[in-house]
């Protein structure tokens, strides 16, 4: 019996020291939390800085809590803080090794962010994944899809692939195919989409509207108009144009024609 209690004895400074270090990385994680997070807001709420670089930063500033907590931690246990440099120091080939792609999204990270190829709010592709940028933190970027679908890529393929950027500019220009008989005249066919283009307030005039015959294709032809909108109207008119001007052509008797075979009999 003694000996059992000795030895519960002999464990109990270890035990005590594992409680203390438990309470002190789940405080340290609450505390590195709710510090990112007022640093978002605070960084967010001032009018001139992009929220891209609020998220970052918080980002930056909670992992950096956290390594601290982490070095509180391994305090606790008598290993200090010059050890674990003399640890690290010896150790950083296997952890530069082990950990390249983290550093790597980490430093695509900070070049992002100082770069701005995109910001929050944006609609980017990026190496042929498109969506919305949601969030910008320190090794990945967020993107939410159209169908609200979310999508992680790392800050390292992001840095390191081509980026399109669909909101980089205030306005944008809608391209529009339509295609008519040959039987109709295209002069009449290209004066009713300007017409409708010219009625919808959305399109400027500067630079005005433009429609051209583009294609003489194996069934029609194809008239191309080219609208400047706002970049945020360019859904919601791309659809209502053609909807719109398929309408005119209704209206004024002007064809749409569909691909179809003539079959031609030749009496021998």
């Amino acid at each position: 019996m003694d000996e059992v209690v000795t030895q519960v004895g002999a464990f109990a400074p270890l035990i005590i020291s594992a409680v203390k270090a438990l309470i002190v990385l789940i405080l340290g994680w609450i505390f590195a939390g709710a510090i990112g997070g007022m640093v978002r807001r605070r960084i967010n709420a001032t009018p001139h800085i992009d929220q891209t670089l609020g998220n970052f930063v918080a980002s930056l500033v909670k992992w950096v809590i956290l390594a601290m907590v982490l070095v509180a931690v391994l305090g606790i246990f008598g290993i200090q803080a010059t050890s674990i440099v003399a640890i690290l120091g010896a150790a950083s080939l296997a952890i530069g090794l082990a950990l390249q792609g983290t550093l790597s999204d980490l430093a695509a990270g900070v070049m992002l962010v100082v770069f701005r190829p995109y910001k929050l709010g944006q609609y980017v592709d990026i190496g042929g994944t498109a969506g919305t940028v949601k969030d910008l933190n320190l090794f990945t970027t967020e993107l939410v899809t159209p169908d609200n679908v979310q999508i992680i890529v790392p800050n390292g393929q992001s840095w390191g692939s081509i980026i399109t950027n669909y909101s980089a500019h205030d306005t944008r220009r809608v391209d529009l195919v339509f295609g008519i008989d040959y039987g109709d005249s295209a002069d009449e066919a290209m004066k009713i989409i300007l017409d409708v283009a010219k009625a919808d307030e959305r399109i400027h005039s500067d630079p005005e509207p433009w429609v051209r015959v583009t294609n003489l294709g194996d069934s029609s032809v194809d008239l191309t108009a080219r609208l400047w909108c706002n970049a945020a109207d360019y859904w919601d008119l791309k659809f209502e144009i053609t909807k719109a001007v398929k309408e005119a052509f209704d209206v004024k008797g002007v064809s749409i024609p569909y691909p179809h075979t003539v079959e031609i009999q030749k009496q021998g």
